[in-house]
């Protein structure tokens, strides 16, 4: 009864924090749009940490390329999906209801992650295309109206950071998926990436 409870008041805290990432995720300097090299690397190397509805998507990549076990590629296509978003928004190209799509995607790739779904290259490249351009276009928001040295510097920090975390978590799949007994902790690994999709996706219609 205790540990029901407790796993109650785990999930009901992690709805609660995702509902507030959309704002977390587009304030990491403060609310300032970026003015030098150093803010925006900055702003990059943080985004993915901060924004926790990106961060839980990032880590649900990694988990289902490390299911796949096609290496780490998937990974980069990912975050280069994710830079392609922020350049559209940068370009003033809208993408409607994006906040929900944030949160869909993330609830697409837990649910996949629960299955331990072994996508094929196909699937793997329409679902990671499509997911690393919807949060590219929502984290573009922060750096809207920058000059071009700290959106450059912005890009490749979250180049860096996001494709780190992504491949670490790839390998630790890896690991855990030659250990029959641990796999139960995939799962609820995506259990979680899951709800704090689905908890980012009702704030967006909230």
């Amino acid at each position: 009864m205790m540990a029901a409870i407790t796993r109650s008041g785990s999930i009901a805290l992690l709805v609660s924090i995702a509902a507030t990432a959309p704002a977390l995720a587009h304030h990491q300097m403060g609310g300032d749009t970026p003015r030098t090299f150093m803010n925006g690397l900055l702003s990059g190397l943080g985004h993915p940490i901060i924004g926790l509805d990106h961060l839980a998507a990032v880590v649900g990549v990694g988990i289902l390329a490390g299911l796949a076990g096609r290496g780490i590629a998937p990974v980069f296509a990912f975050s280069a999906a994710v830079i392609a978003g922020v350049a559209l928004h940068l370009r003033g190209i809208d993408m409607p209801a994006g906040e929900l799509l944030v949160g869909l995607t993330t609830l697409v790739v837990g649910g996949l992650v629960i299955l331990r779904s072994k996508l094929s290259p196909a699937m793997a490249a329409a679902l990671f295309a499509l997911a690393g351009l919807v949060h590219g276009h929502a984290l573009g928001e922060s750096i809207v109206g920058a000059e071009p040295t700290p959106v450059a510097a912005y890009l490749a920090g979250l180049f860096v950071v996001q494709s780190a975390i992504a491949v670490a978590v790839c390998l630790g799949t890896l690991a855990l998926v030659r250990q029959p007994s641990r796999t139960l902790g995939v799962s609820v690994l995506g259990a979680i990436v899951a709800v704090i999709g689905a908890a980012a996706a009702t704030a967006a219609t909230l």
